[in-house]
């Protein structure tokens, strides 16, 4: 069984960036050839090698697989709002090969049991690669640690408190120099609660004019600059969890230069939006941390631009009507992602505020390092592989939308370029090709 990905410009940071024919056998990729070099140039010839598709590639981005670190699957537990069949196609339509499975699941996954039922559901019904994310404490509570050993013997990737900041700081030492035995990353949530207890927005003027209890961006930067200094005590890898605000960007690029083993990542909204964008008692613009002034987001940007933030994730965090439909202080935390990632970050691009290199970085190439995965475009290696269609316009309807949430701010907005193509292990599991 061969396919050739036939014509596109393969882009794999560090590795590769050229017209190139990719020829794949079952779920290995066999031959990458720039075209003019190409000897695969017929389907005549295919046919005799028992090819079975030729995907027509020529204009568009040929990747590795996105990877998305964050991402709320809500199986087990809240499958009304999401399951690991409709979210792993959504990560698929949106160009993401594997998603990383946040533990705040009901029951949290904080044990063997609960990432095995993940795996097995994602083996199942997944579209995608599912790498769960651990919980650092037991049921998220901040009091005692999980079995890191077992949990990673069963396949978790990294651990998390997410949805919970970890206050206490002795508890968070012990997770680090825990972690760093077993070789995986401590994601955290930072957030000093008795500063955003009771908040629902951005501290600042537009709450204040809509009667809003705020958030200030200290809740955020204070817990950064402590995770930043246990870390460095530690020595452990500490990756900062949806950076919102411009003084967390300058604490971690200021670590960055010392040599601390920090990465960083950040979301879409907080390189798009403002407070702003909650005008009107717009839950479907209520997150947390929560969307920031525009001096915030220029700074964002210019983390991404200059590499103190590493990595796009969505913090896809999907939820029905019965949590957003509601008074804005009552309303959950939270939008979906997953459809809309590569279109935001390719905004970026057009603005001119990092290259199409940089972006694939982003979102694949670097949370492919911090994971310890191996998914670049090589002889060998298991073909995940996203398409891109840069040019194609399109506008966002949520209505349509392979996850069950709704829950976006950018619906309806106006987009250019999008994935067109999810390859899983030589496997095509979306398509959308339009030449």
């Amino acid at each position: 069984m061969l396919t050739l990905i036939k014509g596109g410009r393969v882009i794999d940071p560090g590795n590769l960036d050229g017209v190139m024919d990719i020829l794949i056998k079952n779920d290995r990729i066999i031959d990458i050839t720039p075209l003019e070099k190409s000897e695969i140039n017929s389907s005549e010839l295919l046919k005799k090698q028992n090819a079975i598709r030729i995907i027509d590639a020529f204009g568009k981005i040929v990747v590795p697989g996105l990877i998305d670190m964050h991402v709320h699957l809500r199986e087990p537990g809240q499958e009304y709002k999401e399951t690991i069949e409709t979210g792993t196609l959504a990560a698929a339509a949106g160009g993401f090969t594997s998603v990383c499975a946040m533990p705040n699941t009901i029951p949290v996954n904080d044990n063997r049991q609960i990432t095995e039922y993940i795996l097995n559901r994602a083996r199942n019904t997944g579209k995608v690669n599912v790498y769960p994310v651990a919980a650092i404490s037991i049921g998220l509570k901040g009091n005692r640690l999980c079995e890191y050993g077992d949990l990673k013997d069963a396949g978790v990737i990294a651990i998390s408190d997410d949805g919970n900041p970890v206050l206490n700081s002795r508890l968070m030492r012990r997770a680090m120099e825990y972690a760093k035995g077993f070789g995986l990353p401590v994601i955290s949530h930072c957030e000093i609660s008795e500063l955003s207890s009771g908040g629902s927005m951005n501290e600042g003027v537009v709450a204040t004019r809509m009667g809003l209890a705020g958030i200030p961006n200290e809740a955020e930067s204070i817990m950064v600059a402590r995770d930043i200094a246990l870390c460095e005590l530690t020595g452990a890898h500490l990756h900062i969890a949806h950076v919102s605000t411009s003084q967390s960007v300058s604490t971690i690029r200021d670590a960055k230069k010392r040599g601390v083993s920090v990465t960083a990542e950040t979301a879409p909204h907080y390189f798009t939006l403002t407070e702003d964008a909650v005008c009107g008692y717009n839950t479907n613009a209520k997150m947390n941390p929560p969307l920031r002034s525009a001096a915030d987001r220029d700074a964002i940007r210019e983390g991404l631009a200059d590499g103190t933030i590493d990595v796009i994730a969505t913090d896809h965090a999907p939820h029905s009507s019965l949590e957003k439909d509601v008074e804005f202080d009552m309303a959950a935390n939270g939008i979906v992602g997953l459809e809309t990632s590569v279109s935001l970050g390719l905004k970026l691009v057009e603005e001119r505020i990092i290259s199409l290199t940089v972006l694939i970085e982003k979102m694949s190439s670097n949370p492919a390092r911090i994971l310890h995965l191996d998914k670049s475009i090589k002889k060998g290696n298991v073909a995940d592989i996203t398409i891109i269609d840069t040019n194609l316009s399109y506008t966002v309807d949520s209505n349509s939308f392979f996850s069950l949430g709704r829950n976006t701010p950018f619906n309806e907005w106006e987009m250019k370029g999008r994935a067109c193509l999810a390859m899983v292990g030589g496997k095509i599991v979306f398509e959308n090709m339009i030449s």
